[in-house]
């Protein structure tokens, strides 16, 4: 396989209390040490205490990347059980409560909260990031650019964050909400070469406020540590598959974008302002509200886009050996992404046993079996194994 369609995933996870269902503040350090030892090269610890990350290696098919991703999460939910935790895949927490999470203690997430403050500790939220070989630099910064209509669609099919502190949104996916109050996030501006977006970072380096291009935390962007586009802009995904498929997507339309140099090659403002107010048409309605296509001036649904878009990128799949988990797109608009099941599990849970706490309860246990790929809900009652002395 051509290098230059190698891939790596990136999931964001939080930690949640088995028992109370609620957030974790402070994760024992024998958990981390049975992580470190479990998986010593694909998991770090995140900016909050009650989120932690995984990497997948570079991978060259989606075989690789599930095989990857399938034990991390295996064995990461097995670790948390065993340590009274509860591994969620998700953009937000149903139930936690922002200004009772505590900080990571590192050398670069304490620079962080001392710039962001309060902000920092509001940052109580999940991506799922994916990185792309591109190794020309130049053309992955004209890729970000080109690419940035098609990211409405990338974040209706992974909106998984329709609760925020205990309460509905009213939205599939409220992370980007509050990931946009911090700054150098949102849609990267339309940068007239490679020239341009390098001068802009290396300004902001030169003057002392941020200090390097890893503080940039748009919706996409070049990688300041690996030759590759990274898309940031999906809610971490509850489901495998939903992640898998959309890192099909986003590989094929970084390929078909390589192969129709014209596609959006000189991309307006305008065509960006659109794009934009697509995104919080995303974010408002996920698969539901349809996005604004600019050509014709119309509404178009998702799940009809996203059978437009695969066929057009028939051949890239074919080329890339990913036309099942591209497929699953479709299945995502038509019947739903975690958000949809989420809000399903919460209204059903909350009727059947006459409150709110119930229904979050509920969605924490269904985020926390689909995370675990094992299916099965926690019991009321229920009690971990503990190792040993742990």
């Amino acid at each position: 396989m051509n290098e230059a369609n190698r891939f790596g995933i990136e999931e964001e996870y939080f930690l949640s209390d088995a028992g109370s269902r609620g957030i974790v503040r402070k994760v024992s350090p024998k958990f981390f040490a049975a992580v470190q030892d479990a998986f010593p090269d694909e998991v770090q610890r995140e900016m909050l205490q009650s989120q932690i990350e995984v990497a997948t290696p570079i991978c060259e098919s989606m075989a690789q990347a599930r095989h990857s991703l399938s034990t991390l999460r295996k064995g990461l939910a097995g670790l948390a059980l065993e340590h009274e935790m509860l591994l969620l895949a998700c953009g937000t927490h149903p139930s936690a409560v922002w200004s009772r999470q505590r900080a990571t203690e590192a050398t670069r997430y304490d620079q962080i909260m001392r710039d962001l403050q309060m902000l920092g500790s509001r940052n109580q939220l999940c991506g799922l990031h994916i990185h792309v070989e591109v190794k020309d630099e130049d053309e992955r910064i004209r890729l970000m650019v080109r690419i940035l209509p098609f990211l409405p669609l990338l974040l209706a099919l992974s909106t998984s964050s329709p609760f925020w502190q205990g309460q509905r949104t009213g939205l599939m996916g409220y992370r980007l909400s509050a990931y946009a109050e911090l700054p150098r996030t949102g849609l990267p501006e339309l940068f007239a070469d490679a020239a341009d977006y390098r001068s802009y970072v290396e300004t902001l380096v030169a003057a002392g406020a941020i200090k390097d291009a890893s503080y940039i935390w748009w919706a996409i962007r070049p990688s300041d540590k690996h030759p590759t586009l990274e898309l940031r802009i999906a809610d971490s995904c509850t489901r495998l598959d939903d992640t898998l498929a959309i890192a099909a997507l986003y590989r094929c339309l970084i390929r078909h974008l390589q192969r129709r140099r014209g596609l959006n090659a000189e991309l307006t403002p305008a065509a960006r302002a659109i794009a934009a107010e697509n995104i919080w048409r995303a974010q408002r309605y996920g698969i539901h509200g349809g996005l604004i296509c600019g050509e014709s001036r119309t509404m178009r649904s998702v799940p009809s886009l996203i059978d437009e878009l695969l066929g057009d990128l028939a051949d890239d799949a074919a080329a890339l050996g990913c036309k099942a988990e591209l497929s699953h797109c479709r299945t995502l608009a038509a019947k739903g992404t975690s958000a949809d099941v989420q809000l399903a599990v919460f209204e059903e849970a909350r009727a059947r046993a006459g409150g709110q706490a119930a229904g979050l309860a509920a969605v924490v246990d269904w985020l926390a079996s689909e995370t675990r790929l094992d299916g099965v809900a926690l019991s009321p009652g229920w009690q971990p194994a503990m190792r040993g002395a742990a």
